[in-house]
Formats: structure tokens, sequence, C-alpha cells
């Protein structure tokens, strides 16, 4: 459960040890772990993802990918010269990163919107952390095969002549 319990049954206290600190009885199932992280412990995990997006970040924004020679080119369009979903994305993030938000969706619309999504579900993220309660989210596959869809969608679109506007 949420609250580091099983069911309807609650950690009792069952008696002092000799050193004279409380030993609990937490009834559980065979298999089951039950573990509760106290205090700033608990936040250990999204301020990790948040230290190492930030420092992959503070990276591409002193090394400006637009000028060649370093970051690899996209192994999809060096052979095939197909735009894939996710070219344009190190711009995007270099022009994001200095405050360009129109340099930024220029270069990748979809990459783009993925930050704000990510710094949205990091937060949620972090409060329900803070709380002590875990972060679940579980879409639906009609939700995965949306996000497909779109992917799939911007990758054409963008590849088009009329799609033009969404090429990196």
């Amino acid at each position: 459960m949420e609250d580091g319990t099983l069911g309807e049954e609650s950690p009792q206290l069952t008696g002092l040890s000799g050193e004279g600190t409380p030993q609990v009885h937490v009834p559980h199932s065979p298999g089951s772990v039950l573990k509760r992280r106290t205090g700033w412990k608990r936040l250990g995990t999204p301020l990790g993802i948040l230290a190492a997006v930030t420092g992959a970040f503070a990276y591409v924004g002193t090394v400006d990918p637009n000028e060649p020679g370093h970051y690899p080119v996209c192994p999809l369009l060096k052979l095939t010269g197909v735009f894939c979903p996710g070219c344009g994305g190190l711009r995007s993030a270099h022009a994001f990163i200095t405050g360009d938000l129109g340099a930024a969706f220029s270069a990748n619309a979809i990459a783009t919107a993925g930050y704000f999504l990510f710094a949205a579900v990091w937060v949620l993220w972090l409060v329900r952390a803070w709380r002590g309660k875990p972060l679940r989210m579980a879409l639906a596959p009609a939700w995965w095969w949306g996000v497909g869809a779109v992917l799939l969608v911007f990758t054409v679109v963008r590849n088009l002549p009329f799609g033009s506007a969404l090429a990196p």
C-alpha cells in the first residue's frame, strides 16, 4: 500500500529489546519486501536524475552543436538523408538552454515539448517523493500507440516539402 503497510494490517510494537530500542513486528507475505525510506533519502533518485539532466544540458549549452565536429551526425540522416524524430534535438537543447525558445521549437518541436513534459513529470515525482508516495504512471496501450503515431506523423511530415518548417 502507499503508506507502507500491507492491507488492513499495520506495524505493531511488540516490546523493547535489551538495549531499550523498540522492536517492530511488520507482518508481510512471503516474497514481499517492506521498505520505507525516510526524510531526504526519498528525494535521492529524483534529485540524482535532475543532476544528470542538468549536467547533460549544461554540456550541450556550452558545446554548441551548430559548430561542426563536436557531435556525431545522425546515422539515419547520414545513410538515407531522412530526418528521424530526434534530428535537431541537440540544437533544440542548446537553443532551449540559452533561452531561445523559437529556435528550440524550430530545431525540433517534439523535443522541446518533451523538455516541458519532463519538467512537469519531474516536479510531480519530487512532490510525491517528498510526501513518501511512489510515482506511478501507467499509461494504457492506446496512449503508447498514440505517442508512436504522433512521432511517425512528425517524422513523415518533417521530411515532406510542405513540412519543411519542422525540419531542423
